[in-house]
């Protein structure tokens, strides 16, 4: 898969989730866990790991890559930021397989994949913005299934 075909597959996939909840995610909110995952039988840490890690793509990895490349072009380098990819993003996915993500996973080992290929860091930077605009929407469907009413029964002791 060339680079300009990675990118109008991420800009396809955000435009599909734009309005439209994945059907991976509304299930990880109705507790469908098919690998099981979730201390005890319960799938609220789950859905805690997910976000997680939805949210640290977007707002850690994709981000900082992105900033690392555009911010000091002269300096960095490509076949680090590759390596960096390899193994923090390619774990990444995989953990959102284990999370219940498995199509959120295809995705992201497709950006892995590319991002190996890539031979400018311009290409490069111009598929990690593709990757982080869906890893933000994605992220963004993630933390709306979180239920954030369990909260109120954490509440802060006043000092």
């Amino acid at each position: 898969m060339t680079v300009d075909d990675a990118i109008a597959l991420f800009d396809q996939q955000r435009e599909k989730i734009w309005f439209e909840q994945p059907a991976e995610i509304a299930a990880l909110g109705r507790g469908e866990v098919p690998r099981g995952t979730g201390a005890r039988g319960q799938y609220l840490s789950t859905i805690i790991f997910a976000e997680g890690e939805a949210r640290t793509l977007a707002d850690e990895m994709l981000w900082g890559l992105i900033r690392v490349a555009e911010d000091n072009p002269e300096a960095a380098d490509l076949k680090t930021l590759q390596m960096i990819i390899q193994e923090i993003i390619g774990y990444k996915a995989d953990f959102f397989d284990f999370v219940s993500l498995p199509e959120a996973a295809k995705l992201l080992h497709t950006y892995v994949s590319v991002a190996a290929g890539c031979r400018t860091l311009d290409e490069l930077v111009r598929l990690s913005h593709a990757a982080l605009s869906w890893a933000n929407r994605l992220h963004m469907w993630v933390d709306f299934i979180l239920p954030w009413g369990l909260g109120d029964g954490f509440r802060r002791v006043k000092a």
